[in-house]
């Protein structure tokens, strides 16, 4: 069996590796941790790397960008 966790590390809890031993109970297992960077895994999509590189062209050039009122974006804070 092969399970991948995403967990932000200030969220690692004895809860979170007692659910790991209830999963793998019995079980040798391996922990590799590395840090993840969104970013980098967004790009992996083709598609998605087309839009975000279009999307970051798009603010360089000025074009396409959606005006908020301040008032607006205060309202969902």
């Amino acid at each position: 069996m092969h399970a991948t966790y995403q967990i932000n590390a200030d969220e690692l809890n004895f809860d979170f590796f007692q659910s790991v031993k209830d999963t793998f109970k019995g079980k040798e297992i391996e922990i590799s941790i590395m840090d993840f960077d969104e970013t980098e895994y967004l790009l992996r999509s083709p598609k998605n790397k087309e839009i975000l590189l279009q999307r970051i062209k798009d603010v360089e050039e000025g074009k396409n960008l959606i005006e908020v009122p301040i008032e607006e974006f205060e309202k969902v804070l």
